[in-house]
């Protein structure tokens, strides 16, 4: 009941059918309060609405659970930073992007959402740098590695 329930709301929310997908994630996350690959999902589907702060909890309870792949660990994490960020609660993203790469270290999609932070908490060079950085491992900067790898460390540098 609750694999087939879960896939069903997965496969709803997928489809465009948020709402539906929503009813059935929140009658099973009453269900299975412990669950969190059902918190999970049941965070993403709000999120996924522009409910972000309904989703909160449910991304902090999959994160206390066991039972979430690391894929949906890595999600879990990425979703509840960028939701806090977006409420407003910029120490708690920052602290919680912390958290999240010291188990997923150098993630890039973290980096990107912690600099998105760092921005909002008004470290706006160290959100240019961490960028920088970025897209230098990435190998998106057109064979000036060297040169913006150094920038990254110097922007207030100038003649």
């Amino acid at each position: 009941m609750r694999n087939d329930d879960l896939a069903m709301a997965v496969r709803l929310r997928e489809e465009g059918r948020k709402e539906e997908a929503r009813t059935v994630l929140l009658a099973l996350a009453e269900q299975y309060p412990d669950d969190a690959e059902v918190a999970c999902h049941t965070a993403w589907v709000h999120d996924s609405l522009g409910l972000e702060a309904e989703a909160v909890p449910y991304y902090e309870r999959a994160l206390a659970g066991d039972g979430l792949t690391p894929g949906d660990r890595l999600g879990a994490f990425t979703g509840l930073g960028s939701t806090l960020r977006v409420l407003g609660r910029v120490a708690e993203s920052r602290a919680l992007f912390r958290r999240a790469l010291e188990e997923f270290p150098g993630d890039p999609g973290l980096r990107v959402f912690e600099a998105m932070a760092l921005y909002n908490a008004g470290e706006s060079r160290e959100a240019v740098s961490a960028l920088l950085k970025l897209l230098v491992e990435a190998g998106h900067v057109g064979g000036y590695e060297r040169a913006v790898t150094y920038y990254a460390d110097n922007l207030d540098e100038t003649v």
